[in-house]
């Protein structure tokens, strides 16, 4: 009974040194995690703010430093029970080889995710078209995937490398963009009037850019109609609310000034019985 009692009491030392490295294991891993989601929301609200830090890279940046912390938190839990941590960081590595290996498809999107944010092709805001056939505005550029917001407010979202790998068409990267309009008029009519009409309509615009300058000339000659090209730029921004308003306003304007719009015309002949069709005359 004395040797139990003995050996029950060298063991209460164990046992209170594995219940404190417990609770502070517990108290480790709490504090980091709950470190590490405020410090990505401070990162967060810190990217947002600033007019500096471009807001496609924020939620990439964020992720990291969360997990970042998040990994820090796991090593220090384990070193307090005693676990030899080089050790752990080189299983760790094999382990990441070898898992590597096995989602290399995944390793791309990162890949192709770290590509993008470095060389920046595309940014939160921006509207891209895809040769793959996507577009949309940009939302975010994530670890591994990018969500695009069609025009009619349908999300899209595509792996890293898929856009990576694509022709990229970015209509929003500059602050200008030119529109061109062809506008049919009929032979006959005046053409002289008809461009006049137009130039004075496409520079009394409000959303028209003069620099460069509009330029509208005859630009082709069809079977019923020549072709005028009206040349006109304006801001990106608001490139569709002036397409949509000058499509609006020509037409207007030619029909203000005498103008008709075109309508294709045919010619048709016809011969009468046992006449020769080369002799045939228009009624």
């Amino acid at each position: 009974m004395q040797l139990d009692l003995n050996g029950f009491a060298a063991m209460i030392p164990t046992a209170v040194d594995i219940g404190l490295n417990l609770l502070w294991g517990v108290v480790i891993l709490g504090l980091g995690w709950w470190a590490a989601g405020l410090l990505g929301r401070w990162v967060r609200r810190l990217a947002q703010r600033s007019d500096r830090i471009d807001r496609t890279i924020v939620p990439m940046f964020c992720t990291t430093v969360v997990w970042a912390v998040r990994i820090f938190t796991l090593i220090a839990v384990l070193a307090q029970f005693g676990v030899q941590t080089a050790s752990i960081i080189a299983v760790l590595g094999a382990a990441g080889l070898a898992v590597g290996l096995a989602l290399q498809g995944t390793l791309q999107n990162i890949a192709a995710g770290i590509m993008l944010l470095m060389l920046r092709p595309i940014r939160a805001g921006e509207y891209i078209a895809l040769s793959s056939g996507s577009e949309g505005t940009v939302e975010e550029v994530g670890l591994f995937l990018t969500r695009l917001v069609q025009g009619d407010g349908i999300h899209v979202t595509l792996p890293n490398s898929t856009i990576w790998n694509a022709t990229i068409t970015n209509y929003s990267r500059n602050a200008t963009r030119r529109f061109d309009m062809a506008v049919g008029i009929r032979y006959g009519d005046d053409l002289d009037l008809a461009i006049a009409t137009l130039r004075e309509t496409v520079n009394a615009h409000p959303l028209a850019l003069q620099s460069p300058a509009p330029d509208v000339r005859v630009f082709e000659y069809r079977d019923n109609v020549v072709i005028v090209n009206v040349r006109v730029w304006a801001e990106s921004a608001r490139y569709w609310e002036f397409r949509w308003d000058l499509l609006h306003k020509a037409r207007l304007a030619l029909d203000a000034a005498g103008l008709r719009p075109p309508v294709p015309v045919r010619e048709v002949t016809y011969a009468s019985a046992g006449q020769d069709p080369a002799l045939a005359r228009k009624p």
